[in-house]
């Protein structure tokens, strides 16, 4: 198992790059501004950075067990200057929920998001009142919308600085202050005592996690005796063949495009919650429904999938063509010097973020929302 090097968790390199990087950025209205107005110098800095753990140019030929093994060892270091460089290029592209869904015949992108969000609450049997954490809340559009949906008080969980400044600025926004807050923390060391939460829940988060064994016993070391935990993981289903040099330059080019240290497989997921100390009461690989509407279509700019004229703009912008027309107006406002260094990197980084799922899901090889549900046991966390 890799280690947790020291030097990442140093919160000098966090606060600098908040403050140098990003500014009084967060604050900003709409994400476009606040990718605008990042300090050039450390915009570069870090694009450059993130992409020394993937070897010279992240070439499939470097794919191999010892580069995984270093980044999990660098883990806070490379997810943080993933989530500095793209995160406002997820609001814009995207929506304030930074995860994928499935979509039913007649569903609107924005609705479809919200359903699967409020289906993960259902999993947890939500009630008014409960105090839940939301492990990797992005810029909290999960953790609001769970907090609307089932009254509950939710707190979300980030070590990305300029992360918890969006999130808190969009809950103020949508005066929700009093029931959905913010705390900077690594989920490897959850900074809560034990037997704290109610029901926890993680939407496409610990797959940025160096072990997910160990993600999940912190998980479970938080959550209440008898409590449940809920999550959608990013996993490699049955069908891939690490033997397949496509499968596994399918692998590399999602782990490069989404800051992930290493891809686990379903089985790994499964066996990582049972180490966990979980008692699994649901698995279902919700992408491997044969669904009319496949999880993907956003980024393959299926056309006829389209149910409003606003999927039409999402899906312009999330679409190849799209994404490259975003990346053919960044390199002119970059060549101007109008927006910072690295955002056509960081931009195409996405782009083949986005290349590589659709072809993961075309595939099956790849699933983003496979569902396991947890129990903790009544008696776990007490001394006996």
């Amino acid at each position: 198992m890799a280690s947790y090097s020291i030097f990442e968790k140093q919160a000098g390199f966090e606060a600098s790059s908040l403050e140098t990087m990003h500014g009084d950025s967060a604050h900003e209205k709409t994400p476009f501004m606040s990718m605008m107005k990042k300090d050039d110098a450390s915009h570069r800095r870090v694009m450059n950075e993130y992409l020394t753990h993937w070897g010279k140019g992240g070439k499939d030929s470097e794919d191999t067990d010892e580069r995984r093994q270093h980044r999990e060892s660098r883990y806070m270091l490379l997810v943080n200057n993933y989530y500095d460089l793209v995160t406002d290029l997820f609001e814009s592209g995207w929506a304030q929920s930074f995860h994928l869904c499935r979509f039913h015949p007649g569903e609107r992108f924005l609705q479809a998001l919200a359903r699967h969000e409020h289906y993960l609450a259902s999993m947890l049997n939500l009630q008014p009142g409960m105090k839940v954490l939301d492990v990797g809340c992005g810029v909290g559009g999960p953790a609001r919308e769970i907090a609307t949906f089932t009254d509950c008080h939710v707190v979300g969980l980030n070590n990305n600085a300029y992360q918890i400044e969006r999130a808190r600025k969009h809950t103020h926004d949508a005066g929700l202050e009093s029931q959905v807050e913010f705390v900077k923390g690594d989920f490897m060391e959850i900074p809560f005592p034990s037997n704290s939460f109610d029901a926890i829940y993680a939407i496409e988060a610990t797959l940025h996690a160096p072990s997910l064994s160990a993600v999940y016993a912190e998980i479970h070391r938080v959550l209440k005796p008898g409590g449940v935990f809920a999550v959608y993981e990013w996993v490699l289903t049955p069908s891939y063949s690490p033997l397949n040099p496509a499968h596994r330059s399918i692998r590399h080019r999602i782990e490069l495009g989404d800051g992930i240290p290493h891809l686990v497989t379903q089985s790994e997921a499964l066996a990582a919650m049972c180490t966990a100390g979980f008692t699994l009461t649901r698995q279902d690989d919700l992408a491997n429904k044969r669904d009319r509407v496949p999880w993907w279509y956003p980024l393959a700019g299926r056309w006829r999938d389209i149910q409003s004229w606003w999927d039409a703009l999402t899906v312009f912008r999330t679409a190849k063509w799209g994404r490259m027309a975003v990346i053919g107006l960044l390199k002119s406002l970059e060549g101007l010097r109008l927006c910072p260094g690295g955002t056509v990197r960081a931009a195409e980084t996405l782009e083949l973020a986005a290349r590589s799922l659709v072809d993961g899901g075309r595939e099956g090889i790849f699933s983003p929302m496979f569902l396991m549900v947890g129990r903790k046991g009544e008696r776990d966390g007490y001394e006996a």
